[in-house]
């Protein structure tokens, strides 16, 4: 082949999506409808129904605190179980599978939040059912949309995952809003059952694009993988020579290609260790955010008030307006003025913008404790910059996840990303467990709590940028292994 035909070869590209992307992000859109409608009320639900149904004031901080308690240890499992459903799912079955059959478990999850909403045990369980559900098929749905894409159609890729985060948010969006009337109008069994149908919505139109999907085959159990030769690595350590890389130890017993492509993962997960904090954030704008909400003024002008739970609608709300703006002119804005928009970039910023969103809220709080009753509109700009920020990490983890990470990697890498929220909400959890039980974290009362936050934020975000400068990048997308 001559050095012309290969070079038209590389220039060749297509002008068509994947087939599979409308399947894709329309299961996505179902599913997350099917998650935030249940979340949307959950931690005023918890409160009413099991932890302070008389509204005594003299139980309510505690009260509060154990729902946060609950809801953030639901979403650190919700964002554990990624990690097993990718190891499923690039071992051992596939995504294709992975995602189908744990749909369906996720159906019964919510058939029983519908069933028991006023046995809190039971009404326990169908948490974690839906937290495994959930779980189970996070990392293979996002890294699924990484599959479908080649050398041909890579330039695509950012808008696709710019489209399929606009999906998820479109659903959030939509639930947020009417869930929360239903439950105040035809109670819980209908508000906690109407997003199981979105999710058997959701299971339906990901079995209806079967024959568009490209499907990745699992590699299976094999030596050569992150597992093994981490381990292998650690326990020969003594026996690396001077100078080289910790892992270059286990190429004498390994194959050396996957050895470096295993450094490339270790890279990644150097930034992976700053994300937890955010999520220990944002996660509280569907939790903490909405408890401070009872106790605003939820008029928002031309006689129309919010119920505390559909504040938080804001969130995807600007989420969906400004994704486009983001992809199509804030970072081609920049380009153009020679400063490259690069994911490690854009995560310092986003960090940034968290900590201001926290900022704000600690004000709002304030006020609250100072017994004022400050509009629902400062909270609505905190959601605001924390939108920005979300847009800048959560967008930007997931395609890092994965042009980032080997091929045989791609799903446990995405797994390892969405671990982060976990391990940030079991944070949080623990926190609020420490606070009910008048530990030592019970000092944090009112605005104390979120100037905490904002704190830890920019701290980590100093870190962060210190850090983030040395780093590398080596893109894994259209390779062949």
């Amino acid at each position: 082949m001559t050095s012309k035909s290969i070079e038209t070869e590389e220039v060749q590209k297509s002008n068509s999506y994947p087939k599979a992307v409308p399947y894709i992000i329309g299961n996505e859109a179902a599913e997350r409808f099917s998650f935030y409608g249940m979340r949307s009320i959950l931690p005023t639900f918890l409160i009413a129904q099991f932890f302070n149904p008389t509204f005594n004031p003299l139980l309510q901080q505690t009260a509060e605190a154990q729902s946060n308690q609950k809801v953030h240890m639901f979403v650190a499992l919700a964002y554990i179980m990624p990690i097993l459903g990718g190891i499923a799912a690039d071992w051992f079955f596939g995504k294709y599978k992975v995602i189908l059959y744990v749909s369906i478990l996720y159906c019964f999850g919510h058939l029983m939040l519908a069933m028991f909403d006023t046995d809190l045990a039971l009404f326990s369980i169908g948490m974690t059912v839906i937290a495994a559900g959930a779980g189970g098929i996070k990392s293979n749905v996002s890294a699924n949309v990484g599959d479908q894409f080649d050398k041909t159609n890579e330039h695509f890729m950012s808008k696709v995952y710019g489209w399929f985060y606009f999906s998820i948010n479109a659903g959030s969006f939509l639930s947020t809003y009417f869930i929360p009337e239903i439950n105040k109008k035809y109670g819980s069994a209908w508000a906690f059952g109407i997003p199981g149908v979105l999710m058997a919505l959701a299971t339906l139109i990901f079995f209806l694009g079967r024959k568009k999907y490209i499907r990745v085959p699992p590699t299976g159990i094999n030596r050569n993988n992150f597992i093994f030769i981490s381990f292998y690595a650690l326990i020969n350590m003594g026996k690396r020579v001077k100078g080289d890389h910790w892992l270059d130890v286990a190429k004498a017993s390994y194959d050396p290609q996957k050895v470096d492509d295993i450094k490339a993962v270790y890279r990644l997960i150097i930034v992976f260790a700053f994300i937890p904090i955010f999520w220990a954030l944002w996660d509280q704008n569907l939790s903490e955010w909405v408890l401070q909400a009872q106790k605003i003024d939820l008029n928002i002008g031309l006689g129309f008030t919010l119920l505390p739970e559909q504040v938080q609608i804001f969130n995807p709300f600007f989420l969906v307006s400004f994704i486009p703006v983001f992809t199509y002119f804030v970072y081609p804005f920049f380009e153009k003025l020679g400063i490259k928009t690069t994911p490690l970039r854009r995560l310092g910023v986003g960090f940034f913008l968290t900590a201001l969103s926290f900022v704000i809220i600690a004000m709002i709080q304030e006020n609250i404790d100072a017994g004022g009753k400050p509009s629902v509109w400062w909270q609505i700009l905190a959601y605001l910059v924390l939108a920005w920020g979300e847009i800048l990490v959560s967008i930007t983890g997931l395609e890092y996840a994965y042009t980032n990470s080997p091929k045989s990697m791609k799903s446990t890498m995405t797994a390892i990303f969405y671990s982060t929220v976990s391990i940030g909400n079991l944070a949080v959890s623990l926190i609020n467990e420490n606070i009910a039980n008048k530990g030592f974290f019970a000092q944090l009362d009112g605005a104390k709590y979120f100037w905490f936050f904002a704190a830890l934020m920019f701290a980590s975000f100093l870190v962060y940028i210190s850090i983030a400068s040395r780093m590398k990048e080596t893109r894994y997308v259209g390779v062949t292994e």
